[in-house]
Parts: C-alpha cells; structure tokens; sequence
C-alpha cells in the first residue's frame, strides 16, 4: 500500500500561521518508522502493509495534536496487493513513458 497524507492543525495562536514545527513532529514519526518514505512541500508518501502505514498515520496525528485546538488530516491511498517499491516504481514507469515516442491511437 502507497499513501500519501497531509496533517496539519489548527487554532495554534500563531500570528503567522505557521504549522512547521507541528509538521516536523508528525515526519519525524514518519521517518523513525522504518518504512519507505518521501516528504515534499504538500504530503508525505509512505509504503507498507495496510497496519502498518495507517500505525504511522495514526501516531503522526497524534504527534501533532499539541499544536493546535482541531487538526485536519487528508489521506489518498493507492492499494495494489503484489506490487511492492511502487514509490520509485510509479515514477519510473512514468519516466519511461515520457521517453518513449507516443504511440497512436
């Protein structure tokens, strides 16, 4: 199982509104969890078996409910039983097409 999530909380008093030491808290659950992952500017990729990810999931809100009063959490799951490494998998089958000339149709 690949997902990708977002947690972020708010109502945390900041002016700013920044949520980045709340992040910091639920990637490091992430990160010290063992399991194939990737953070860019919007989610959090993660891969395992269905406990497995959604344990991490689970724990990372809870990392981040000490920052604010309510948190939001989006969840998108790519469920595909047999595949494994689809994280770099997708996206090599994606370079591979976009080198190939397009076929017709």
């Amino acid at each position: 199982m690949l997902i990708a999530f977002s947690i972020a909380p708010s109502g945390t008093g900041r002016k700013d509104a920044s949520v980045h030491d709340a992040v910091a808290a639920a990637v490091k659950i992430v990160r010290d969890s063992g399991l194939p992952n990737k953070t860019s500017s919007m989610f959090t990729e993660l891969e395992g078996s269905w406990d497995e990810v959604f344990d991490v999931v689970k724990r990372a809100t809870e990392a981040v409910e000490p920052f604010g009063s309510r948190i939001s959490l989006v969840i998108k799951a790519d469920i595909r039983p047999g595949y494994e490494d689809e994280m770099h998998g997708k996206v090599s089958r994606l370079e591979s097409a976009l080198e190939e000339p397009a076929s017709a149709s």
